[in-house]
């Protein structure tokens, strides 16, 4: 594979790893091999040691106990970076995990909320991710609230969401006014596609930039360390992004 062609996974990777720059310790969920990239590669850039703890892994899994441990971990602030996706996602920042429809009567069931209401509190950086960008996902008005976007004043929160990534575009979050903000849009992809393809209103810059290809040496990084850390954790993921697997993997 060269580096002159970045895949899009690579992609949203290196620009998800710009955002945790400064942050001592990441924790990476379940089923959530982009971001799990991300952090590894934002780990293997920084100058300061960086903890990366992703659900799942037997390398980068510190705990024996799963949630509960990483939900302690958060509580006493020691996560400074986490993420977040859902079935819905709204103009607000709110996430919907439940399903469609009015609840309890949802036309279509998804996993439910688990912990990410508490972690949307306690966590300081919540990256929100999804991988279809389109007015079914990223709706005006989520369904149900699994974890809401922001809080009432007077409400202790730390927490809360940084940002929004999807296959199209970065989206920032503007937590006074409770809005996203359109930072960069992906190569290949203009701004009449981002807005036709997002259900919620969001605010727009005079000139939005297109969203910068992984460097050589980012590309070096996720084609070859990260790759082969990605491959205990999501073996598919790997073979088919990094073409590696455990046996290549063992052999460097």
């Amino acid at each position: 594979m060269s580096t002159n062609d970045c895949r899009p996974e690579e992609l949203y990777a290196a620009t998800i790893a710009g955002l945790l720059k400064g942050v001592k310790h990441i924790a990476v969920g379940m089923l959530s091999p982009i971001p799990g990239a991300g952090a590894l590669l934002a780990k293997a850039a920084s100058e300061q040691p960086v903890r990366v703890s992703i659900l799942g892994s037997h390398q980068h899994n510190p705990w024996t106990n799963g949630g509960n441990e990483l939900f302690d971990v958060a509580g006493r602030g020691g996560i400074g970076a986490f993420f977040l996706s859902g079935g819905q996602i709204d103009g607000h920042g709110n996430i919907n995990l439940v399903g469609v429809g009015d609840y309890p009567n949802t036309s279509v069931r998804w996993s439910g909320s688990f912990g990410s209401a508490y972690l949307y509190f306690v966590v300081p950086r919540v990256i929100l991710f999804r991988w279809e960008h389109s007015r079914r996902t990223l709706v005006d008005q989520v369904d149900f609230i699994s974890a809401p976007g922001r809080s009432e004043p007077g409400v202790y929160r730390p927490g809360g969401p940084v940002a929004l990534m999807t296959n199209l575009c970065l989206f920032s979050y503007q937590k006074p006014s409770g809005r996203f903000l359109l930072e960069s849009i992906h190569p290949g992809h203009t701004l009449e596609e981002v807005r036709d393809q997002t259900g919620f209103d969001f605010d727009v810059p005079s000139q939005v930039p297109t969203t910068p290809a992984p460097s050589d040496e980012q590309l070096r990084v996720l084609r070859g360390p990260v790759a082969d850390q990605m491959v205990e954790i999501y073996p598919k993921f790997a073979a088919e992004v990094f073409g590696r697997s455990a046996a290549l993997s063992q052999a460097n």
